[in-house]
């Protein structure tokens, strides 16, 4: 085995946030790629194969380059960037066409922007369409970008309020009556999506925007006999709605408006049998050119790297044993991977369904 070597410099002050605390990282990327990284100051040397060492020298530049830029190099970052130095269609100029992608900054200062090619797939499609379904597992950010993609746009003008809502429904198991008054009530359920305005905009410009009735976040009954002119609308964990309740709410948008629909497919709270608002809504509007559609998978996961594993796991496992709903969730994924190929044609797809509709018969 012909062994080639690599010289890069990276500058001292970059090195802690780029190596990891006692070079945690530097030690994943050469188990990875099965090269040896020596660091000698700002010098750094690469010693292994010709693939591997080039591959290691791109991870390391676009890591560098992101640091450069003000990003936190963190755990999910280096696998992320490994992961698709190791496919042959990214590169490192697409991740750092990413990273470079800041839709807000939080309240600290910290900013926010997309971390993997999904979620800059998902907040494109935002950005284009009046209306976005984004699906995926937990962890994907599916929420999280689309407040930020709401707060952007209210503080830039573009809307005049912001309005969050989500079905009140108990992630299986039975809480009773709650005391208080009918805000102390809905508030566990819609608990999610205050924790995420307080981190973008902070809590005293959620309170004083709310007071003002720039911002609202209701359960998803309360859209009932509304009209939403000129707002930025979010309907989070769709996969919890009723057909009914769907279609309900996407018939409340008015002039002005761009609505996010977020959902996960098997998270659902539904009563056995009930079919998802959710699962009606893909099957029935995926034709529909002004309403775009975002499949995030467990690559897409933001959190901790465990939790990317825990949902591979379980999408193997009901995969394996077909869970309760996987002539869905097969529908589904074929349908996402479609998407993310980029051959999706619409055309196709309709002729395909009056096939399909005819033979029935």
């Amino acid at each position: 085995m012909n062994l080639t070597e690599a010289e890069m410099l990276i500058p001292v002050d970059q090195q802690q946030n780029v190596f990891g605390q006692m070079d945690g990282y530097l030690h994943k990327i050469e188990r990875a790629l099965n090269v040896t990284v020596i660091n000698r100051d700002a010098s750094v040397r690469i010693i292994g194969t010709a693939d591997n060492t080039a591959r290691a020298r791109s991870v390391l530049d676009t890591l560098a380059e992101m640091s450069r830029r003000g990003s936190e190099i963190t755990e999910q970052t280096v696998d992320y960037t490994l992961a698709s130095m190791m496919s042959e269609k990214a590169s490192g100029d697409s991740l750092l066409e990413i990273d470079s992608d800041i839709i807000c900054r939080t309240v600290s200062g910290r900013p926010v922007r997309p971390k993997t090619a999904g979620q800059k797939r998902y907040v494109d499609l935002i950005r284009e369409r009046m209306i976005t379904f984004g699906i995926g597992p937990a962890g994907t950010g599916k929420t999280y970008l689309a407040m930020a993609m709401a707060i952007s746009a209210f503080k830039a003008g573009d809307v005049s309020r912001i309005i969050l809502t989500r079905p009140a429904i108990e992630a299986g198991e039975k809480l009773g009556f709650l005391p208080g008054d009918l805000q102390s009530k809905i508030d566990p359920y819609l608990r999610p999506l205050y924790d995420a305005l307080y981190q973008i905009m902070g809590a005293e410009s959620f309170v004083h925007n709310s007071e003002k009735g720039l911002i609202e976040v209701a359960p998803l009954a309360y859209m009932r006999g509304r009209t939403l002119d000129n707002a930025y609308i979010i309907l989070d964990e769709a996969q919890n709605t009723t057909p009914a309740q769907m279609k309900m709410f996407l018939t409340r948008i008015g002039f002005g408006s761009k609505v996010i629909v977020t959902g996960d497919m098997t998270q659902k709270d539904l009563p056995e049998g009930q079919v998802s608002g959710l699962d009606m809504a893909i099957r029935v509007l995926e034709d529909v050119r002004e309403i775009g559609f975002c499949w995030l998978d467990n690559r897409d996961v933001v959190r901790h790297p465990l939790v990317q594993k825990i949902v591979e796991a379980y999408e193997k496992y009901e995969k394996a044993h077909g869970g309760a709903n996987s002539n869905d969730r097969s529908h589904f994924e074929a349908e996402r991977r479609r998407y993310a190929a980029g051959d999706y044609d619409r055309t196709d797809y309709r002729r395909k369904k009056e096939d399909d509709n005819h033979n029935r018969k």
